[in-house]
């Protein structure tokens, strides 16, 4: 039991589970200003389950090409051998379940709908028969919407007013989880190709893949200059990024691994960067309505 637990909390990546929380969390409070049920039974929901059923269904679908990456086996995700396929899937669910059926029933239409369509986008991604991770492209934005959609989520169940402004800030975190996921891509060229699996990565290459992954940066940056003051300044969170993986806008594909250690400087680089929303969002909370 200890070890199927532990399979399961690797499985889940801990370490990203903030990356989906606090959108939810940070979307809905500062549009109903109060802390609530919906609130809570969301945060948690967005902080351990909603991973589990991403992050674990991926594992065990992407077991054969993960025993070819060197990078499996620890934050970057586990390798869960055939024992516990059966297992995450279950717990994957049961664990959902109660969150999802609280969700549906307080909800409105339109948060319900919200909310299908993330579960959705996080099943089609890894499942056979869609495996919309093998789609080029459409692998980066169906990752995108993975931490996109909680926040969605949160602004429509607290009933947000929505205005050009909220729209380019939905669209502007959309950009950076679509470079985000496209310079994660870059690493796994190599184990990709050799498993037969297409991705924005196998098909644009390193080089290629990473200038789209500045792009995408860069346009997230771009659209937040367009938002109500003090909305520009988060254009200056996107800056770091563009720093840590412009040394790989070369890249050979032969020498893709080598982009492991500007992903690594992503995963820090996501504390920050949430430390700066959370300066911002406190800044925001504070002014005159």
């Amino acid at each position: 039991m200890r070890d199927t637990v532990r399979q399961l909390f690797l499985a889940s990546r801990p370490i990203s589970w903030i990356n989906t929380a606090y959108p939810f969390a940070a979307a809905y409070l500062m549009t109903a200003r109060e802390i609530d049920a919906n609130l809570i039974v969301g945060t948690l929901f967005f902080l351990v389950p909603y991973n589990l059923l991403m992050y674990g269904i991926n594992d065990v679908f992407d077991y054969e090409s993960d025993l070819r990456n060197p990078r499996k086996g620890g934050a970057h995700g586990a390798v869960l051998g055939t024992r516990m396929h059966r297992t995450t899937i279950i717990s994957a669910v049961a664990l959902s379940a109660p969150f999802l059926v609280w969700m549906l029933v307080v909800g409105n239409t339109a948060s319900r709908i919200v909310l299908a369509i993330s579960v959705f986008f996080v099943l089609a991604y890894s499942v056979p028969k869609l495996r919309w991770k093998e789609v080029p492209f459409l692998d980066s934005f169906t990752s995108a919407v993975h931490f996109v959609s909680p926040a969605v989520y949160g602004l429509v169940l607290a009933g947000a007013r929505w205005d050009v402004s909220l729209v380019l800030i939905v669209i502007a975190f959309l950009c950076w989880g679509i470079a985000s996921h496209a310079f994660g891509a870059v690493q796994d060229i190599t184990s990709d190709r050799a498993a037969d699996i297409s991705s924005v990565g196998t098909v644009m290459g390193a080089a290629r893949t990473t200038r789209f992954a500045l792009a995408a940066y860069a346009a997230a940056g771009v659209l937040m200059l367009f938002t109500p003051w003090p909305g520009p300044l988060a254009a200056v969170l996107v800056v770091p990024y563009l720093v840590a993986i412009w040394p790989f806008r070369s890249l050979a594909d032969e020498e893709c691994e080598q982009a492991t250690r500007g992903w690594k400087r992503f995963l820090w680089l996501n504390q920050i960067a949430g430390f700066g929303v959370t300066m911002l969002l406190i800044w925001v909370w504070n002014l005159p309505s």
